[in-house]
């Protein structure tokens, strides 16, 4: 019999940038393995074009997706939840797992400063994949 799906959450504030990268890398290299959402506590009205570029270069697509307002149901329905500079913001359930990733805001900034950022998004996400999946 197959184990449950695990399931993450990323969060930050807009949901235009690091959750979204996050996302979309957690969705390219765990495939259907992992269910993958994300989501704002004050979503933006697009994604970050910056954000889209640096992931085209990795080869992954994110233009399709839109930034998504945080629910308490997304959070309930998630085994892992990772909050990137929202703080407070999330709501908490006993028996979900949090991880907070300190990671610089790639809103504003030019390729060459959220080329590092994605990066970073990369490694942290390859590290989670080999703890859910083991």
């Amino acid at each position: 019999m197959n184990a449950p799906q695990p399931s993450v959450l990323f969060v930050c504030v807009h949901n235009a940038g690091r959750s979204q990268m996050a996302a979309g890398y957690l969705r390219h290299l765990a495939g259907d393995r992992i269910e993958v959402r994300s989501a704002g506590s004050m979503p933006a009205e697009h994604i970050n074009p910056i954000a889209v570029e640096a992931m085209r270069e990795e080869g992954i697509d994110i233009t399709a997706e839109q930034p998504k307002v945080l629910t308490s149901e997304a959070v309930q329905a998630s085994d892992v939840v990772i909050t990137m500079g929202c703080g407070d913001a999330c709501p908490f359930f006993p028996g979900t797992r949090y991880e907070d990733w300190t990671l610089d805001d790639p809103a504003g900034q030019g390729i060459d400063a959220v080329r590092p950022i994605r990066d970073e998004i990369r490694g942290r996400v390859e590290t989670l994949i080999a703890e859910l999946l083991g």
